[in-house]
C-alpha cells in the first residue's frame, strides 16, 4: 500500500521501463522516488576548504597540487576560524566569543579569508556556495549546515573534499 502523496502528485507507469514513477500534474516534474510532503529546506552557506593529500581531488582551484596531511588541513581551518572569531581568554568559550561578534564583521572576515585561503573554487565568490537544498552537498557538509544557526560558524567539518569551516547565511 502506498502512503499518501503530496498534493498534485500521482503514480504513473513508465512505458520504457515498466515500473512506477511519480508525476506532478502542476509542474510536470517526474521522479523515481516518492516525493516528500515535507517542505523543501533551502539553505545557503559559505565555506573555507582545506584539501589534503587524501582528498577526493587533491588539487586547489589555483591549479596547485595539495601536499598537506589531513591533520595539517584540519589545523589550518581551525586556525582560520580563530582568525575570524578570535581566541578566547579566561573562562570565555569560542561559542561565547563568536556570539558577541557583530554579524557584519564576522561575514567580512570570513569572506576575506575564504577568498585568500580556501582551496575551493568558491573562493572566487568569497566562499559563497549560493542556495542549495537537501541532497545537493556531501552528507557531512549538509548535516553541519543544518546544525548551524544562521550567522554561526562551524568547527572543522571533515568530508571527502577535505576539512571545512562553514558559515550558514540562510
Amino acid at each position: 500500500e502506498r502512503s499518501a502523496l503530496p498534493p498534485n502528485w500521482e503514480v504513473r507507469t513508465s512505458k520504457s521501463r515498466g515500473i512506477d514513477y511519480y508525476f506532478n500534474r502542476v509542474t510536470g516534474e517526474s521522479v523515481w522516488e516518492p516525493p516528500s510532503s515535507e517542505k523543501e529546506v533551502e539553505m545557503r552557506a559559505s565555506h573555507i576548504l582545506a584539501k589534503h593529500i587524501r582528498s577526493r581531488n587533491p588539487m586547489s582551484h589555483k591549479k596547485v597540487p595539495i601536499d598537506r596531511t589531513p591533520e595539517e588541513a584540519e589545523a589550518k581551518v581551525r586556525d582560520i576560524r580563530r582568525l575570524i572569531i578570535g581566541t578566547p581568554t579566561g573562562d570565555e568559550t569560542e561559542e561565547e566569543l563568536e556570539a558577541r561578534m557583530p554579524a557584519k564583521e564576522k561575514l567580512a572576515r570570513f569572506a576575506e579569508l575564504a577568498a585568500k585561503e580556501s582551496d575551493c573554487s568558491s573562493a572566487r565568490n568569497n566562499g559563497d556556495l549560493g542556495l542549495f537544498g537537501r541532497g545537493k552537498m556531501q552528507k557531512e557538509f549538509e548535516q553541519a549546515v543544518l546544525a548551524l544557526k544562521v550567522g554561526q560558524i562551524s568547527k572543522p567539518v571533515k568530508s571527502d573534499s577535505g576539512y571545512h569551516i562553514i558559515l550558514r547565511t540562510k
